[in-house]
């Protein structure tokens, strides 16, 4: 008795399928027995190419096979002549609003197009800056109208930071025997950094120029881990309301990235959730300390739990409130834990440019040990030129930089940090507070650090975002689901300023409620049209839109051959030809120059 009869005696069932599916197989055989040897080889190995290419295809959508199709029908609509010639011409208007909204706040400033001959001089340039660029700025962004952004303005730290570049400005830490004292100073800031998130003596890292930058690092440096142990496609898994710079990452470096929903009262990632989006691909898992977003911070602690469950790295992006949250607990304000303390935490993020109040373009990544920094590292060892390496993206770094966090990190101190930390929690406390007492607004989530997000079952959130930008302020626009939130500052603090930010919110609250017709703000008809879009590439078609906008120097012209209405050839009102000149002889930079 054979196997097969065997096990159909003792399971019937067994007996029953295979009764079914011999005859697909006899017929199979059949039609094979046509084809030659080297023939079925071929074929076999074309199906397998075939179904791997599909199962590959079908590993690298993140949001399905459904939302694909979907994709790929509003794709080939747009091809269609009347849908086609419809979307171009609105896009045509939009990048012409765009542009005119860009003209507009020149002010009627000729952009320079050519490098002056003979150049301006010292004065002169200042000149031009003070009385027409400065000139430009219409928020009050060193007094508080501003949410994030704009972290300290403090005039004793700018006035170090002048003094401190003006010692530095020509430094390179690519060239660490030529200087370095710059070299000493990146060495020093990342230790301090290290110590501050409780890393060890193995602990390191290095600075970077912002948050997009230390994360992009990191993710590299895990793809590169990950291709030592032998994933050929690593994926990241991080809750969707993580930094959209992981998502940069994974685009650049041709890794998939799978999002996490996180629970919608809190908006934490569910640590169960995250697990089960774990696979055999998986180099990296991520946690935010705080998101930005809605300011929570994951739960660091069961992440840790699972990163050491699998083996697996765990990032912890602190870019945005790292240097709050180091501070709280000598502040007076209690947190769970989210830093090196706990094991399976490998790397964390921190900006030195928020919060520890340094000028911009300047960051750090920390890693658990150096095995995990040095697959973030670059090599040429073959160049021609000499042997290549750096630690970061960038070849030559600003120096003047490295020079400026450091003298801000020594001069504000330890308790310097814990004092402005304390009354940026008070302030944001006062914040939440008063939002709760507004009966039409919501909070989107408990803050937990500086940010205070909020929506509304009311009335359309963006109207509020509209109508606080007419009274000044810049506040953050949310989507997914829909909301506002302001991240509280330094500046925050200063008297009066939290104050007038709750009168001017619960004015217009008020404003809205009485008005049922109010028409859509600018930013809230640009967020509400973009909600039931299901092909995404063309709201990033209008994004791109803008960023050409940005760097569009064409200047308007107007009639009679006047561009923004100047006579007689003076740029920006200057007679007789002046830098950014027209005619009569100083059409950006000629014969003669004058003083705008």
């Amino acid at each position: 008795m054979s196997l097969l009869d065997k096990l159909s005696h003792e399971y019937p069932v067994i007996g029953q399928v295979y009764d079914q599916i011999d005859p697909v197989l006899q017929y199979t055989l059949r039609k094979l027995d046509n084809f030659e040897k080297w023939e079925i080889l071929v074929i076999s190995v074309l199906i397998t190419y075939v179904l791997m290419s599909f199962k590959y295809f079908l590993l690298d959508l993140d949001k399905g096979l459904w939302d694909f199709l979907k994709k790929q029908v509003f794709k080939f609509s747009k091809k269609l002549p009347f849908l086609n010639a419809k979307i171009n011409s609105e896009l045509a208007k939009t990048r012409k609003d765009l542009e005119e909204e860009i003209y507009k706040s020149n002010k009627g400033q000729l952009f320079v197009q050519k490098l002056p001959s003979p150049g301006l001089g010292n004065e002169e340039t200042l000149e031009l800056i003070n009385n027409k660029y400065l000139k430009l700025n219409d928020l009050n962004w060193t007094g508080g109208a501003v949410s994030g952004c704009v972290y300290g303005a403090d005039d004793s730290l700018t006035s170090l930071t002048t003094k401190v570049y003006e010692k530095f400005a020509w430094t390179n830490p690519m060239h660490a025997d030529v200087f370095p004292d710059v070299r000493k100073m990146e060495a020093e800031v990342v230790r301090m950094a290290c110590n501050l998130f409780r890393g060890d003596e193995n602990s390191c890292g290095t600075m970077t120029t912002g948050g997009t930058e230390s994360i992009m690092l990191a993710c590299k440096a895990y793809r590169q881990l990950a291709y030592a142990k032998g994933i050929k496609r690593p994926e990241i898994v991080v809750p969707v309301t993580g930094h959209a710079a992981f998502d940069k990452a994974a685009d650049f470096f041709k890794m998939k990235i799978r999002h996490v929903p996180v629970d919608p009262k809190t908006k934490k990632v569910n640590p169960k959730k995250l697990e089960s989006y774990i696979n055999s691909n998986t180099c990296l898992i991520v946690g935010s300390a705080p998101q930005f977003p809605h300011g929570a911070i994951d739960p660091i602690e069961d992440l840790s739990k699972i990163a050491c469950k699998y083996n697996i790295p765990l990032h912890v992006d602190a870019c945005l409130g790292g240097f709050l949250i180091v501070f709280m607990k000598d502040a007076g304000f209690e947190l769970p834990l989210f830093d090196f303390r706990l094991s399976g935490v490998t790397s964390i993020s921190c900006d030195t440019h928020k919060y520890g109040y340094t000028p911009k373009g300047s960051s750090v990544v920390l890693y658990r040990n150096p095995e995990y920094r040095r697959h973030q590292y670059f090599s040429a060892v073959e160049w021609p030129g000499g042997i290549y390496v750096s630690p970061t993206f960038a070849g030559s770094r600003a120096g003047s930089l490295i020079a400026m966090t450091w003298a801000t990190l020594m001069s504000i101190g330890h308790d310097g940090y814990v004092k402005i930390t304390r009354n940026i929690i008070e302030t944001t406390k006062y914040i939440t507070k008063e939002v709760e007492e507004i009966k039409e607004l919501k909070l989107m989530a408990q803050p937990e650090v500086s940010v205070v997000a909020f929506e509304s079952s009311d009335f359309n959130i963006f109207k509020l975002l509209d109508d606080m930008a007419t009274r000044g302020w810049h506040l953050n626009a949310l989507q997914n689901p829909a909301g506002i939130h302001i991240a509280v500052t330094k500046l925050h603090t200063l008297p009066g300023v939290a104050q007038n930010f709750v009168q001017d919110l619960k004015k217009s609250v008020k404003e809205i409620m009485s008005k049922d017709d109010r028409q859509l703000g600018k930013v809230a008809a640009i967020y509400c049209s973009t909600q039931g879009i299901p092909d995404k590439s063309l709201i990033a078609d209008v994004a791109y839109m803008f960023l050409d906008s940005c760097y569009n120097t064409k200047d308007k012209q107007v009639s009679n051959g006047a561009a923004n209405g100047t006579a007689n050839g003076a740029a920006n009102g200057s007679a007789n030809g002046a830098a950014n000149g027209t005619a009569n002889g100083a059409a950006n930079g000629s014969v003669k120059k004058a003083h705008s």
